[in-house]
């Protein structure tokens, strides 16, 4: 209320109008509709004006009542100008404002802008009195699509003016109740109102009092609205069960979204729990990589370790070179020592008899020695050779088991990197399917089925291919294996030979005595050396046994983990495939309703037509004896009328003959 008072001064201010403070009392609240009600005050050119602009910047009113005002036709012009495009007025009255041709012209162009008004009143005003005029209301009242209630009492209308209206309600379909009392419709305008509600199925209420017109018309345009009323209540009842029908078909749509929707929250709890199992196992993974890349460094340490053994080796090796060109040089020395000494021992035979007791002994003393010498040096020489059997048993363990580490650890990696591979192309593969099971269950199940037969074949295939390259690794591991016993065999045979050639040199084994303790010290360095390493190579070993157990129980994880997925698959599939057997037999109860329903509502309009066409016969022959009536009356009218015309000659002939007299 405030709000549109402050409006109505400003307004005011702005064209110079004089505010009427009288008006503002006036405006009363029906609940939560406003209701501005200026009944009996005289509104001038002005205030109309200010109330038009009123009306379309505010948005308030719901009920407008400007009955007996006084209105001028300019100003009932603006107050409808500004009507037009206001949206929430629903009631308009403007009964006695001695409305003609002007207003029924802004009337009408109102009706064809406004689609807001539900009620129009316009008793007591002259709007039949222009044919032209009230044409171009009719004209408007056609066009109208939000008109519901009309009041044209007492306005002059005729039976040309009710011609119009009737083509207008042929083309209106929102009109229900129509109120012509008190006017002169008469016979002619009441058939053409007869043949438009013929046309026109909406007007429940016709009020027809006090237009000349015969019981037999108004009998049967109140039957025809009778009609209009039941058709109204048969659509009513239609639109409801509709309605009903219509919510019964949403809930069930919700719940079946509701369905869908519970489906995608469970694919998703999957989607994350396989995304945490894929998260844990890529952890676990990056933590096996991380050992595994250890002792990828531990083992090239000990590459290293084994390469500076290998130049000890290379080293020692070369000493005992040097160690046999000494020995053969020297064994070359005693050959030309035991020459000189036979040349000396014949040239002094004669002269060494008395010597020769005391060689005996020397040579007795020398081959007791050398026997010691001989045993000593045949046990160090089978020392020796166990030490270098020995250390070349452990290099070629040694390079064994770096070879077969480096092939465990790249085909582990390569294991690894083929399960990372195959894991992301089966969780890409399940995604595609989870969104493929969304848009269409029936194919989803299908292909979810070919798709994990293919990757359990693929799985195999895989399998099958890793136990080929193990049976390879191992037949490649045995041939190397042969080939190095081979080696060993021909290293123990340059042995043996070696061996033939050191017994050659047993009287000069005293200056090399010296240089044998220092190799038995160095090959005791590295001995203790190889044993630090072949502990290590345990420690090793065990650590690969370790990472291979790991691995085994994080394939069979994985091939768990694959089995749950299959089976949680299948009772999804399972239970949708039951949900959709349920929704199925709901849409085949929903069709049976359905059909149900509209064979109902055939019978109800075969019924309702057949009633139809009973009232269109008793309406015809009503309209027969109404003719034959008619006819019957204006004969009867016409006699009359022939009785009147001998009775008025009679009496002017006797008039006459009296004055002649």
């Amino acid at each position: 209320m405030e709000e549109f008072r402050q409006t109505y001064l400003s307004l005011c201010k702005e064209e110079g109008v004089l505010p009427q403070d009288s008006l503002m009392d006036h405006l009363q609240q029906d609940g939560g509709a406003a209701i501005l009600d200026l009944r009996g005050h005289n509104l001038p050119i002005d205030t109309c004006t200010v109330l038009a602009k009123a009306f379309q910047t505010d948005t308030f009113f719901t009920k407008v009542i400007l009955s007996d005002c006084m209105l001028s036709e300019r100003g009932v012009k603006e107050i409808l100008t500004g009507l037009s495009s206001n949206k929430t007025v629903k009631v308009l009255d403007l009964k006695g404002n001695n409305l003609t041709s002007t207003g029924a012209e802004a009337l009408g162009t109102f009706l064809t802008q406004n689609t807001t008004l539900q009620r129009l009143v316009l008793e007591w005003n002259a709007l039949g009195m222009l044919e032209e005029s009230f044409a171009l209301f009719c004209s408007g009242l056609a066009a109208n699509t939000g008109l519901m209630q009309l009041d044209l009492r007492n306005n002059q209308i005729n039976h040309r003016g009710v011609s119009e209206l009737a083509s207008a309600i042929k083309c209106n379909s929102t009109l229900e109740v129509l109120d012509l009392r008190w006017n002169n419709i008469g016979l002619l305008g009441g058939r053409t109102l007869l043949e438009a509600l013929k046309r026109n199925n909406n007007i429940v209420h016709l009020q027809l009092t006090g237009n000349n017109m015969p019981r037999e018309i108004l009998t049967s345009l109140q039957q025809a609205t009778e009609h209009n009323a039941q058709r109204r209540s048969t659509l009513r009842e239609s639109r409801n069960k509709t309605l009903v029908l219509s919510k019964e078909i949403r809930s069930l749509k919700e719940e079946k979204g509701q369905q869908v929707l519970s489906l995608m929250e469970t694919i998703k709890n999957q989607k994350d729990e396989l995304g945490k199992s894929n998260r844990s196992t890529s952890i676990e993974i990056s933590k096996l990589q991380g050992a595994l890349n250890e002792r990828m460094s531990t083992v090239s340490s000990l590459t290293d370790k084994l390469r500076i053994v290998n130049a000890a080796l290379t080293l020692s090796e070369q000493k005992n070179h040097d160690l046999y060109g000494e020995l053969k040089r020297v064994k070359a020395e005693k050959e030309e020592q035991m020459v000189k000494q036979n040349r000396e021992r014949k040239r002094l035979q004669e002269d060494s008899t008395l010597k020769e007791e005391k060689l005996l002994r020397e040579i007795q003393n020398l081959t007791e020695a050398n026997g010691l010498l001989k045993y000593k040096l045949e046990e160090m020489e089978r020392r020796c050779k166990v030490q270098q059997q020995q250390i070349f048993e452990l290099k070629h363990d040694l390079s064994n088991s770096t070879a077969e580490l480096k092939l465990q650890a790249a085909q582990a990696g390569d294991r690894l990197i083929v399960e990372k591979q195959r894991f992301k192309q089966a969780l890409e593969e399940m995604d595609d399917l989870h969104q493929k099971e969304v848009k269409h269950v029936n194919q989803r199940l299908e292909e979810t089925e070919k798709a994990l037969e293919e990757s359990i074949f693929k799985m195999k295939r895989q399998r099958v291919q890793l136990e080929e390259e193990l049976s390879k690794a191992k037949s490649a591991g045995v041939a190397e294996r042969t080939r190095s016993e081979e080696e060993r065999g021909r290293v123990q045979a340059q042995r043996c030979m070696e061996k033939e050639h050191v017994t050659a040199l047993e009287e000069k084994f005293q200056s090399v005595e010296t240089s044998l303790k220092e190799t038995q010290e160095y090959c005791s360095q590295q001995k203790q050396t190889i044993s630090d390493l072949l502990a290590t190579k345990g420690q090793q070993g065990i650590e690969v046994d370790r990472l291979q157990r790991r691995i085994e129980v994080l394939q069979q994880e994985l091939l768990s983990k694959d089995q749950e997925r299959m089976a949680e698959v299948s009772t999804v599939r399972m239970e949708k495939q039951e949900e959709l057997r349920h929704l199925q037999t709901e849409q085949v109860g929903l069709l049976e309703k359905i059909s149900t329903l509209e064979r109902e509502y055939k019978v109800l309009s075969t019924n309702h037509n057949e009633t139809l066409q009973d009232k269109e016969r008793q309406i015809s022959s009503f309209l027969e004896k109404l003719q034959l009536k008619e006819a019957e009356i204006q004969r009867m009218r016409e006699e009359e009328a022939h009785r009147a015309s001998q009775l008025q000659n009679a009496i002017l002939t006797y008039m006459q003959g009296s004055l002649k007299k």
